[in-house]
């Protein structure tokens, strides 16, 4: 009884601290393309427009850098301190991603972002230019080393358990970063990232372009440039999502079951849009499209997929008497939330291309608003997304190796209950800091010097 609860309240201290963490990891990622993007508008074209717009949401990058730095670095800690057996275990293998990530990724951001931040009117501009790139192209490393490690625990390649002391060893690195999990996930991630970033420059800029006619153009740059980044990430993300469907039908058939309440093995399956009542058996409401999960699972009109009691029965009989469904419910909406929430996002996105083609993009007031309230909403998919990701390998913590059960450390309930109140009290306060630094330099207007006044007082957060 005492185990179940320290593995209960560790996993409710790991998930709040990997989603709280996440919410800013999307944003740094965005945004660092979109800054680099429209650093190098400004060096090519000369144009003061994109400087000037430049200035104002490097500020909102270095604030959201500056707060995922700090809860980051709790988050890995906690494989030590809350998940020493899992880290026994397998750190042959996840921690040299972990490591690479720290030492070259990390490395790589921090340095570059000093000379993009303090290189100003100090460096050649070519310089400055590839610093800035430089910065965004860490981002992105650094969450595909992590993403690396992630994906071997969902889909275990490139290993063996040595004999003697029953540990996972690591015999191809390379198999883990060819990984066709990782691959498609990684795709994945960068596209919600560059979803969450455009979204939130969009919504931002637009909001500016209608405040003040002063500053007008300069935010106009601004809208065209995010609302390209989400157009195309936004189509690139419908293509992925399929992608993505088929990798996980083949690795993990029970998240891809237990995603669409699919109980019985079905060829020709129905994907379910919606469903009001019992999952299960007789549910008051459901609207569902013949043979479209076969086809997205399979590209099969008639193709087999595989249910929860099918795959229940055979997991049995590989692993021993247990259950292996994942929580089904929690897998179903948050899978539904978050596929509901890109298509609405490819809508907006298409919306804005029809205005950019017709030259009709900043003028737009209906726009304008929807914009503003499109921010949030990649956030709510990006975490129910890993809502769906982490708990669908239930009841595994390294898929067909490893238990959940057996990766926690040996501590007390109390012990990781009041880490666990502690970690939210401190990241409620970090998050009321970082919302109001967001809020109070997205809503500042921009003005002619206002941007060299703040530039250190930002750059502080940080160094």
């Amino acid at each position: 009884m005492v185990a179940s609860m320290t593995v209960l309240l560790s996993r409710w201290q790991f998930a709040a601290t990997t989603i709280y963490h996440f919410l800013f990891v999307p944003v740094t990622i965005g945004l660092g393309l979109i800054v680099a993007i429209l650093q190098t508008a400004a060096y090519r074209s000369g144009d003061d427009r994109y400087e000037r717009v430049l200035d104002f949401f490097g500020k909102l990058f270095l604030i959201n850098f500056a707060i995922g730095v700090v809860t980051g670095i709790v988050q890995e800690f906690q494989f030590g301190m809350n998940w020493s057996a899992y880290s026994a275990y397998v750190g042959n293998i996840f921690g040299p991603p972990l490591a690479i990530e720290g030492l070259l990724a990390f490395f790589m951001e921090s340095t570059f972002l000093g000379v993009w931040l303090f290189g100003k009117d100090r460096v050649p501009r070519r310089v400055h230019l590839a610093s800035i790139w430089l910065v965004s192209i860490g981002t992105m490393l650094s969450a595909a080393f992590i993403l690396a490690a992630n994906s071997w625990m969902q889909h275990p390649v490139g290993y063996r358990i040595d004999p003697a002391t029953h540990q996972a060893v690591m015999t191809n690195f390379w198999a883990i970063l060819t990984n066709e999990l990782f691959l498609v996930t990684l795709f994945h991630t960068l596209l919600a990232s560059f979803l969450t970033g455009s979204a939130l420059v969009l919504g931002i800029s637009l909001w500016q372009y209608h405040r003040s006619t002063e500053t007008r153009e300069v935010f106009a740059a601004g809208a065209r440039v995010s609302l390209i980044v989400m157009l195309i990430s936004a189509l690139l993300m419908g293509l992925d999502g399929h992608i993505d469907g088929q990798v996980i039908a083949e690795t993990q058939p029970m998240k891809l079951a237990a995603g669409e309440a699919l109980y019985n093995t079905s060829r020709g399956a129905s994907e379910s849009i919606l469903t009001i009542g019992n999952l299960h058996d007789k549910p008051i409401f459901s609207i569902g499209i013949p043979h479209v999960l076969s086809l997205l699972a399979t590209d099969h009109w008639n193709g087999v997929v595989q249910g929860i009691n099918q795959l229940q029965a055979a997991m049995v009989r590989q692993y021993g008497p247990g259950s292996y469904i994942p929580p089904v419910a929690l897998d179903y909406w948050s899978f539904r939330i978050m596929a509901g929430i890109g298509a609405v996002i490819i809508l907006i996105a298409l919306w804005g291309g029809w205005l950019l083609y017709h030259h009709r993009l900043e003028q737009s007031r209906w726009f304008a608003k929807v914009a503003l309230w499109t921010i949030p909403l990649p956030f709510i998919a990006n975490t129910t997304g890993w809502i769906y990701t982490e708990t669908g390998r239930q009841p595994w913590i390294v898929y067909g190796l490893l238990k959940t059960s057996q990766g926690a450390s040996h501590l007390s309930p109390w012990s990781v209950g009041i880490t666990l109140v502690g970690f939210t009290v401190l990241y409620g306060i970090l998050a009321v800091v970082d919302i109001s630094l967001m809020v109070r330099y997205g809503r500042r207007s921009l003005e002619p010097g206002a941007d060299t006044e703040t530039e250190h007082e930002v750059g502080s957060l940080i160094y």
